[in-house]
């Protein structure tokens, strides 16, 4: 079971059924997701542990939690997790309960990538965001950007990722 903790801006426009917080089953745990208004719509998830970023079309929002693992493990493969490890989240991620954001540290960080992409977004002149594969290049970029709360450990996502999925 994967618990996704939205944004209000989220939440509001997928209107899931919002349950009390529990403790999600997969490996990587809770994620934690926002809607980034660009054209077209993105969406973007960020672990709440390893702080990965995934960017994926919002469209359609309905079925966001269900194309979330795919493109996951797109991702993932990207950057050379074993496919076991790959293959457990995925199967763990078929039940999704929604919930509010808790972690306010997540919720910076989810900022600091949005206006990170963002200047991307700008720089390319608003090319490609609507192709999954420059959405999965982008997340691979983002993925390499030092976070402060991962200071005290491996510093990159991709690195406290590789960390996670070498021990277990």
């Amino acid at each position: 079971m994967l618990y996704l903790h939205c944004t209000q801006k989220l939440l509001n426009r997928l209107k899931p059924e919002v349950v009390d917080v529990g403790s999600s089953t997969t490996k990587l745990g809770s994620w934690y997701a926002t809607v980034l208004q660009w054209r077209p719509q993105i969406a973007m998830l960020v672990n709440e542990r390893t702080l990965l970023p995934v960017l994926m079309p919002l469209a359609p929002a309905a079925t966001l939690a269900a194309r979330f693992p795919e493109t996951l493990a797109e991702i993932l493969t990207a950057l050379a997790v074993p496919h076991s490890f790959i293959e457990s989240e995925v199967s763990q991620m078929q039940i999704v309960k929604y919930a509010k954001t808790q972690n306010r540290s997540v919720v910076g960080i989810m900022t600091q990538f949005a206006y990170l992409a963002y200047l991307a977004y700008l720089a390319e002149g608003y090319r490609g965001y609507d192709k999954i594969t420059e959405l999965i290049a982008r997340s691979l970029k983002l993925a390499h950007t030092p976070c402060s709360p991962l200071y005290k450990g491996p510093v990159f996502p991709d690195k406290a990722l590789q960390e996670l999925t070498s021990d277990g």
